[in-house]
């Protein structure tokens, strides 16, 4: 049963260095044509798996930038949404934004179809460190944009912050953790630079043009991160996300659960009927798929049981509640405790992990190496 579902906006009026989603510039594109052909793969799949989708709890509109749109091109995008998707049951909607871009007609777009989250991708209130990263707003677009949306009628705003970035010092995360708290948001995601192939700062990096602050200094920005985020009255409840209670997303706690959610949308991936699958990611060949009356499938790959375990495992631990050890055995009639045991008593007595009642979670000590820790619930 599916629980939520993701559309993939790829256009970009700018391209990130840091970015390796699917995406393209704006200029010259079919956007008209691509929301259409959106609308046709939302129609092929609900028809071919209707029972599937009975109870949609998420709507995520990602990207790219979903408000690269025109706000009539988004409101064709939501009259498609709302066609094709129950969206009768759903609690939380959300649309990722840029904060040079969000206009207020594109806001009230938003709101009047039923958008009640929105995740505006910050990243930085340094403005040399913006430059660096490829990102074309200001300080003031962020604050003017945040208070337009509540003038709409937004409360559940996130932004994201970016840490670990080339020539970062302590200070400039700082100042950038200040200013994030001046807004007095309800959730906030952090996460560190991760430098992946094909994007500008891989090509940077393997020419030996890209300073990066080392380990220790990343570490230190992460800590300062999560007491800050303790002391300013927001929990963390993932490895990079922090909330009020009560405001986690529920979308990404979908990913985080290991529950099923369909992907809309050139280059999206998605978890149904225990097949995970990925679309076509040029866009003259998901459209003319779509158009044909086809699935619009790179490739699909149903899930084994053993893969099932163990992706319980990574993305469980990254909730800071951890996995609990009766949903495992409901789920998959196995003893976590058991079938883990060695990899059990190895980390918690490395103090990586802890188990309390019912959970098994990170330690504090853990959060700052959970890949590693990850890799250990990898069954031979």
């Amino acid at each position: 049963m599916v629980r939520g579902i993701y559309i993939h906006i790829p256009f970009c009026h700018q391209i990130c260095n840091y970015c390796d989603f699917n995406k393209v510039f704006f200029k010259n594109q079919p956007v008209d044509e691509y929301i259409e052909a959106i609308g046709q793969e939302m129609r092929l799949v609900t028809e071919k798996y209707p029972e599937a989708f009975q109870k949609i709890e998420t709507v995520f509109l990602g990207g790219g930038t979903p408000t690269s749109l025109s706000a009539g091109q988004l409101e064709n995008l939501l009259r498609y949404i709302r066609q094709y998707i129950p969206l009768d049951q759903v609690v939380e909607f959300s649309s990722e934004a840029n904060p040079d871009e969000l206009t207020r007609e594109k806001l009230e777009v938003l709101y009047k179809y039923g958008v009640n989250r929105l995740s505006i991708g910050v990243q930085s209130f340094d403005q040399e460190i913006l430059k660096k990263l490829g990102r074309t707003h200001s300080n003031e677009h962020v604050f003017e944009t945040i208070q337009a949306a509540r003038e709409v009628g937004f409360t559940n705003i996130s932004i994201d912050l970016m840490y670990g970035l080339p020539g970062q010092t302590i200070e400039q995360w700082q100042h950038t953790l200040d200013e994030a708290f001046k807004l007095n948001l309800p959730h906030f995601s952090a996460y560190s630079l991760i430098v992946e192939p094909k994007t500008i700062f891989y090509n940077l990096m393997n020419k030996g043009k890209l300073q990066l602050p080392g380990e220790d200094l990343e570490a230190e920005m992460y800590e300062m991160l999560m007491q800050q985020m303790e002391s300013n009255g927001l929990m963390q409840y993932e490895i990079s996300n922090f909330a009020k209670r009560g405001l986690e997303s529920v979308h990404n706690c979908i990913y985080w659960e290991n529950d099923e959610y369909a992907g809309f949308g050139a280059g999206a991936s998605g978890y149904l009927n225990g097949v995970r699958y990925t679309n076509l990611g040029p866009l003259k060949k998901y459209m003319a798929a779509v158009e044909q009356g086809n699935l619009p499938l790179l490739d699909r790959h149903e899930v084994p049981l053993k893969e099932k375990v163990e992706e319980e495992m990574f993305l469980g631990l990254r909730k800071i509640e951890g996995v609990s050890i009766t949903h495992f055995k409901e789920k998959f009639n196995v003893e976590l405790d058991k079938l883990f045991a060695k990899q059990l008593q190895l980390l918690v007595e490395e103090q990586l992990l802890l188990i309390e009642g019912d959970s098994i979670k990170l330690t504090y000590k853990g959060r700052f190496v959970g890949n590693e820790v990850f890799q250990q619930f990898l069954l031979d």
